[in-house]
Protein backbone atom coordinates (compact mmCIF):
# COMPACT_ATOMS: atom_id res chain seq x y z
CA UNK A 1 0.00 0.00 0.00
CA UNK A 2 1.23 3.38 -0.95
CA UNK A 3 0.05 6.73 0.58
CA UNK A 4 0.14 9.82 -2.00
CA UNK A 5 -0.42 13.85 -0.98
CA UNK A 6 -2.57 15.65 -3.18
CA UNK A 7 -1.83 18.08 -5.39
CA UNK A 8 -3.72 20.99 -3.68
CA UNK A 9 -3.36 23.92 -5.66
CA UNK A 10 -2.61 27.28 -3.50
CA UNK A 11 -2.30 25.05 -0.59
CA UNK A 12 0.26 22.09 -0.51
CA UNK A 13 3.98 23.78 -1.62
CA UNK A 14 7.21 22.28 -1.22
CA UNK A 15 7.02 24.06 2.68
CA UNK A 16 3.96 22.05 3.57
CA UNK A 17 5.50 19.02 1.76
CA UNK A 18 8.74 19.34 4.02
CA UNK A 19 6.50 19.78 7.10
CA UNK A 20 4.08 16.38 6.37
CA UNK A 21 6.41 14.12 5.23
CA UNK A 22 8.58 14.90 7.93
CA UNK A 23 5.80 13.61 10.20
CA UNK A 24 5.44 10.39 8.01
CA UNK A 25 3.45 8.11 6.43
CA UNK A 26 3.49 9.68 2.88
CA UNK A 27 4.64 7.17 0.14
CA UNK A 28 5.02 9.96 -2.68
CA UNK A 29 4.06 13.81 -3.23
CA UNK A 30 2.84 15.64 -6.64
CA UNK A 31 3.94 19.05 -6.77
CA UNK A 32 1.01 21.77 -7.31
CA UNK A 33 0.65 22.34 -11.32
CA UNK A 34 3.11 24.04 -13.90
CA UNK A 35 0.77 25.42 -15.92
CA UNK A 36 1.75 24.95 -20.24
CA UNK A 37 0.00 27.97 -21.87
CA UNK A 38 0.07 27.23 -25.43
CA UNK A 39 3.49 26.22 -27.25
CA UNK A 40 5.35 27.95 -25.06
CA UNK A 41 8.82 26.16 -23.48
CA UNK A 42 8.94 26.81 -20.11
CA UNK A 43 12.79 28.40 -18.04
CA UNK A 44 14.11 26.01 -15.67
CA UNK A 45 13.22 28.50 -12.99
CA UNK A 46 9.49 27.70 -13.37
CA UNK A 47 10.10 24.52 -12.95
CA UNK A 48 12.87 24.87 -9.72
CA UNK A 49 9.86 27.42 -8.42
CA UNK A 50 7.06 25.03 -7.75
CA UNK A 51 9.61 22.14 -7.44
CA UNK A 52 12.25 23.05 -5.50
CA UNK A 53 13.20 19.51 -4.90
CA UNK A 54 14.47 18.80 -7.92
CA UNK A 55 17.74 20.03 -6.76
CA UNK A 56 17.73 16.96 -4.23
CA UNK A 57 17.17 13.83 -6.26
CA UNK A 58 13.12 15.02 -6.36
CA UNK A 59 12.75 14.16 -2.68
CA UNK A 60 12.00 16.62 -0.15
CA UNK A 61 14.54 16.80 2.91
CA UNK A 62 13.11 13.29 4.77
CA UNK A 63 13.52 11.14 1.78
CA UNK A 64 9.52 11.37 -0.25
CA UNK A 65 9.38 10.87 -3.69
CA UNK A 66 8.43 14.15 -5.59
CA UNK A 67 6.32 14.07 -8.76
CA UNK A 68 6.42 17.54 -11.09
CA UNK A 69 2.94 17.95 -11.92
CA UNK A 70 2.12 19.69 -15.59
CA UNK A 71 -1.31 21.22 -17.00
CA UNK A 72 -1.90 22.47 -20.32
CA UNK A 73 -4.17 21.54 -23.28
CA UNK A 74 -1.60 20.91 -26.42
CA UNK A 75 0.12 18.00 -26.02
CA UNK A 76 3.42 18.66 -28.41
CA UNK A 77 3.74 21.40 -25.65
CA UNK A 78 3.45 19.53 -22.51
CA UNK A 79 5.48 16.73 -24.08
CA UNK A 80 8.93 19.43 -24.92
CA UNK A 81 8.08 20.83 -21.26
CA UNK A 82 7.80 17.35 -20.22
CA UNK A 83 11.31 16.25 -21.42
CA UNK A 84 12.22 19.74 -20.22
CA UNK A 85 11.27 18.81 -16.44
CA UNK A 86 12.98 15.87 -16.76
CA UNK A 87 16.85 17.23 -18.00
CA UNK A 88 16.64 19.85 -15.06
CA UNK A 89 15.88 16.78 -12.37
CA UNK A 90 12.31 15.38 -12.90
CA UNK A 91 12.51 11.91 -11.76
CA UNK A 92 8.57 11.35 -12.60
CA UNK A 93 5.71 13.39 -14.56
CA UNK A 94 2.36 13.32 -13.46
CA UNK A 95 -0.59 15.32 -15.97
CA UNK A 96 -3.72 17.07 -14.81
CA UNK A 97 -6.81 15.96 -16.19
CA UNK A 98 -8.57 16.94 -12.12
CA UNK A 99 -8.37 20.39 -11.35
CA UNK A 100 -12.10 21.93 -11.03
CA UNK A 101 -11.26 25.56 -11.25
CA UNK A 102 -12.96 27.90 -13.40
CA UNK A 103 -9.91 30.03 -14.30
CA UNK A 104 -7.89 26.72 -15.28
CA UNK A 105 -10.99 24.75 -17.30
CA UNK A 106 -11.76 28.02 -19.07
CA UNK A 107 -8.01 27.92 -20.41
CA UNK A 108 -7.80 24.57 -22.31
CA UNK A 109 -6.94 22.63 -18.87
CA UNK A 110 -7.36 20.73 -15.87
CA UNK A 111 -11.08 18.90 -15.67
CA UNK A 112 -12.59 20.62 -19.02
CA UNK A 113 -10.05 18.21 -21.36
CA UNK A 114 -12.58 15.27 -19.21
CA UNK A 115 -14.52 16.43 -22.46
CA UNK A 116 -12.38 14.81 -25.03
CA UNK A 117 -10.94 11.55 -24.20
CA UNK A 118 -9.60 10.89 -27.80
CA UNK A 119 -7.19 14.50 -26.68
CA UNK A 120 -6.78 13.14 -23.18
CA UNK A 121 -5.08 9.92 -24.78
CA UNK A 122 -3.33 12.55 -27.70
CA UNK A 123 -1.93 14.09 -24.38
CA UNK A 124 -0.54 10.89 -22.64
CA UNK A 125 0.92 9.59 -25.84
CA UNK A 126 2.45 12.44 -26.63
CA UNK A 127 4.12 12.95 -23.18
CA UNK A 128 5.04 9.46 -22.47
CA UNK A 129 6.75 9.11 -26.00
CA UNK A 130 8.85 11.89 -25.40
CA UNK A 131 9.99 10.99 -21.92
CA UNK A 132 12.56 8.45 -21.02
CA UNK A 133 11.32 5.24 -20.52
CA UNK A 134 12.87 5.26 -17.21
CA UNK A 135 10.72 7.75 -16.21
CA UNK A 136 6.75 7.12 -14.48
CA UNK A 137 4.39 8.98 -16.59
CA UNK A 138 1.43 9.47 -14.48
CA UNK A 139 -2.63 11.33 -14.62
CA UNK A 140 -4.77 12.36 -12.09
CA UNK A 141 -8.61 12.64 -13.22
CA UNK A 142 -11.86 13.27 -11.83
CA UNK A 143 -15.05 11.14 -13.30
CA UNK A 144 -15.91 13.72 -15.56
CA UNK A 145 -17.00 17.81 -16.00
CA UNK A 146 -20.42 18.22 -16.68
CA UNK A 147 -21.14 14.81 -15.41
CA UNK A 148 -19.36 11.10 -14.63
CA UNK A 149 -20.87 9.33 -18.19
CA UNK A 150 -17.06 9.45 -19.50
CA UNK A 151 -15.14 8.25 -16.88
CA UNK A 152 -14.30 4.94 -18.34
CA UNK A 153 -13.66 6.60 -21.42
CA UNK A 154 -10.57 9.07 -20.21
CA UNK A 155 -9.83 6.09 -17.92
CA UNK A 156 -8.89 3.70 -20.54
CA UNK A 157 -7.95 6.73 -23.06
CA UNK A 158 -4.75 7.22 -20.33
CA UNK A 159 -4.03 3.61 -20.02
CA UNK A 160 -4.11 2.91 -23.47
CA UNK A 161 -1.94 6.23 -24.10
CA UNK A 162 1.22 4.37 -22.04
CA UNK A 163 0.60 5.94 -18.68
CA UNK A 164 2.09 4.11 -15.90
CA UNK A 165 -0.29 5.20 -12.87
CA UNK A 166 -3.67 6.02 -12.36
CA UNK A 167 -4.97 8.52 -10.09
CA UNK A 168 -8.71 9.02 -9.14
CA UNK A 169 -10.54 11.59 -8.05
CA UNK A 170 -13.94 10.11 -7.21
CA UNK A 171 -16.30 12.97 -8.32
CA UNK A 172 -17.20 15.03 -11.35
CA UNK A 173 -16.04 18.87 -11.57
CA UNK A 174 -19.77 19.05 -11.30
CA UNK A 175 -20.05 17.63 -8.23
CA UNK A 176 -17.27 20.08 -6.99
CA UNK A 177 -16.28 18.82 -3.10
CA UNK A 178 -19.63 17.83 -2.05
CA UNK A 179 -20.03 15.00 -0.41
CA UNK A 180 -20.06 11.76 -0.97
CA UNK A 181 -16.82 10.64 -3.08
CA UNK A 182 -18.04 7.48 -5.65
CA UNK A 183 -15.58 5.04 -4.82
CA UNK A 184 -17.35 2.51 -6.45
CA UNK A 185 -16.83 4.07 -10.13
CA UNK A 186 -12.71 3.56 -9.27
CA UNK A 187 -13.66 0.34 -8.42
CA UNK A 188 -15.18 -0.09 -12.10
CA UNK A 189 -12.17 1.82 -13.29
CA UNK A 190 -9.61 -0.78 -11.71
CA UNK A 191 -11.85 -3.75 -13.29
CA UNK A 192 -11.36 -2.36 -16.87
CA UNK A 193 -7.18 -1.15 -16.79
CA UNK A 194 -4.53 -2.93 -15.24
CA UNK A 195 -1.72 -0.10 -14.08
CA UNK A 196 -2.07 1.06 -10.62
CA UNK A 197 -5.21 3.20 -9.61
CA UNK A 198 -4.92 5.61 -6.80
CA UNK A 199 -8.30 6.50 -4.84
CA UNK A 200 -8.86 9.89 -4.10
CA UNK A 201 -11.24 11.94 -2.51
CA UNK A 202 -13.24 12.24 1.56
CA UNK A 203 -10.49 10.29 3.25
CA UNK A 204 -10.63 12.10 6.07
CA UNK A 205 -10.30 9.29 8.44
CA UNK A 206 -8.86 5.66 9.25
CA UNK A 207 -12.21 4.60 8.88
CA UNK A 208 -12.86 6.51 6.24
CA UNK A 209 -10.13 4.67 4.14
CA UNK A 210 -11.67 1.07 5.02
CA UNK A 211 -14.55 2.01 3.20
CA UNK A 212 -12.31 3.38 0.07
CA UNK A 213 -10.50 0.66 0.02
CA UNK A 214 -13.81 -1.81 0.22
CA UNK A 215 -15.45 0.09 -2.27
CA UNK A 216 -12.65 0.99 -4.91
CA UNK A 217 -10.66 -2.39 -4.27
CA UNK A 218 -7.48 0.08 -4.55
CA UNK A 219 -4.45 -0.72 -2.67
CA UNK A 220 -2.61 3.03 -3.16
CA UNK A 221 -4.45 5.81 -1.75
CA UNK A 222 -4.41 9.96 -2.19
CA UNK A 223 -4.94 12.24 0.82
CA UNK A 224 -5.47 15.93 0.21
CA UNK A 225 -7.85 18.07 2.83
CA UNK A 226 -8.01 14.89 5.31
CA UNK A 227 -3.83 15.33 5.75
CA UNK A 228 -4.32 18.73 6.38
CA UNK A 229 -7.35 18.47 8.58
CA UNK A 230 -5.16 15.55 10.69
CA UNK A 231 -1.36 16.33 10.06
CA UNK A 232 -0.71 12.21 10.76
CA UNK A 233 -3.29 10.84 9.06
CA UNK A 234 -0.98 8.83 6.82
CA UNK A 235 0.76 7.26 9.40
CA UNK A 236 -2.46 6.19 11.18
CA UNK A 237 -3.83 4.46 7.97
CA UNK A 238 -0.28 2.66 8.23
CA UNK A 239 0.23 1.88 11.37
CA UNK A 240 -3.45 -0.20 11.18
CA UNK A 241 -2.62 -1.29 7.66
CA UNK A 242 0.75 -3.24 9.05
CA UNK A 243 -2.08 -3.91 12.14
CA UNK A 244 -4.34 -5.60 10.11
CA UNK A 245 -1.26 -7.53 8.21
CA UNK A 246 0.44 -8.89 11.22
CA UNK A 247 -3.32 -10.14 12.30
CA UNK A 248 -3.22 -11.70 8.91
CA UNK A 249 0.19 -13.69 9.01
CA UNK A 250 -0.78 -15.09 12.58
CA UNK A 251 -4.02 -15.85 11.44
CA UNK A 252 -6.48 -14.65 14.03
CA UNK A 253 -8.74 -14.06 12.16
CA UNK A 254 -10.93 -11.35 12.00
CA UNK A 255 -9.35 -7.86 13.21
CA UNK A 256 -10.90 -5.26 15.42
CA UNK A 257 -9.64 -1.25 14.70
CA UNK A 258 -6.51 -0.07 15.51
CA UNK A 259 -7.14 3.18 18.05
CA UNK A 260 -4.35 5.24 16.61
CA UNK A 261 -4.83 8.76 18.41
CA UNK A 262 -3.90 11.94 16.15
CA UNK A 263 -1.39 14.67 17.07
CA UNK A 264 -1.80 16.41 19.96
CA UNK A 265 -2.78 20.25 19.59
CA UNK A 266 0.31 21.21 21.06
CA UNK A 267 2.28 19.16 18.08
CA UNK A 268 0.07 20.64 15.77
CA UNK A 269 0.83 24.49 16.83
CA UNK A 270 3.93 23.69 16.94
CA UNK A 271 4.45 22.45 13.45
CA UNK A 272 2.26 25.44 12.42
CA UNK A 273 4.40 27.90 13.77
CA UNK A 274 7.84 26.31 12.65
CA UNK A 275 5.96 26.80 9.09
CA UNK A 276 4.92 30.32 10.26
CA UNK A 277 8.49 31.13 10.64
CA UNK A 278 9.66 29.57 7.63
CA UNK A 279 7.47 31.27 5.21
CA UNK A 280 6.72 34.85 6.45
CA UNK A 281 8.89 36.56 5.02
CA UNK A 282 7.73 35.31 1.65
CA UNK A 283 4.75 37.22 1.75
CA UNK A 284 4.00 41.63 2.23
CA UNK A 285 2.95 42.53 5.35
CA UNK A 286 -0.75 42.37 4.31
CA UNK A 287 -1.02 38.83 3.51
CA UNK A 288 1.18 38.46 7.03
CA UNK A 289 -0.64 34.69 8.20
CA UNK A 290 -2.95 34.05 5.83
CA UNK A 291 -1.02 30.72 4.62
CA UNK A 292 -1.47 29.67 8.50
CA UNK A 293 -5.62 30.87 8.79
CA UNK A 294 -5.57 28.86 5.40
CA UNK A 295 -4.52 25.50 7.40
CA UNK A 296 -6.27 26.48 11.04
CA UNK A 297 -9.76 26.26 8.32
CA UNK A 298 -8.98 22.43 7.85
CA UNK A 299 -7.24 21.81 11.56
CA UNK A 300 -10.53 23.15 12.63
CA UNK A 301 -12.30 20.11 11.47
CA UNK A 302 -10.44 18.05 13.57
CA UNK A 303 -9.56 20.08 16.57
CA UNK A 304 -11.69 22.30 18.41
CA UNK A 305 -8.70 24.62 19.35
CA UNK A 306 -8.43 25.35 15.98
CA UNK A 307 -11.15 27.35 15.90
CA UNK A 308 -10.06 29.24 19.03
CA UNK A 309 -7.01 29.83 17.29
CA UNK A 310 -8.48 31.12 13.77
CA UNK A 311 -10.94 33.43 15.67
CA UNK A 312 -7.73 34.95 17.62
CA UNK A 313 -5.51 35.85 14.68
CA UNK A 314 -7.56 36.04 11.82
CA UNK A 315 -8.07 39.94 11.59
CA UNK A 316 -4.18 40.12 12.48
CA UNK A 317 -1.55 41.48 10.13
CA UNK A 318 1.18 42.48 12.26
CA UNK A 319 4.28 39.95 13.16
CA UNK A 320 4.24 41.11 16.97
CA UNK A 321 1.22 40.26 16.91
CA UNK A 322 0.54 37.19 15.39
CA UNK A 323 3.99 36.02 17.20
CA UNK A 324 2.31 36.78 20.37
CA UNK A 325 -1.03 34.48 19.55
CA UNK A 326 1.13 31.60 18.89
CA UNK A 327 3.28 32.37 22.26
CA UNK A 328 -0.16 31.95 24.26
CA UNK A 329 -0.98 28.97 22.09
CA UNK A 330 2.78 27.53 22.80
CA UNK A 331 2.35 28.52 26.54
CA UNK A 332 5.57 30.62 26.46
Amino acid sequence: MRLFLAPMEGVVDHHVRELLTAIGGIDVCVTEFVRVSGSQQLPDRVFHKLCPELAHGCRTPSGTPVRLQLLGGDPEALARNAAKAVQVGATAIDLNFGCPAKTVNNSDGGASLLREPQRVFEIVKAVRAEVPANVPVSAKIRLGFEDRSLYLDNACAIYEAGANELAVHARSKADGYKPPAYWEYIGRIKEQISIPVIANGEIWSVDDWRRCREQSGCEDFMLGRGLLARPDLALAIHAEYLAEQAHTCLGQGSHSATINPAMSWAQVVSMLYQYYQTTKALYPHKFLGNRIKQWLAYLRLQYPAANDFFERIKQLRLADDIEEAFRIQLGR
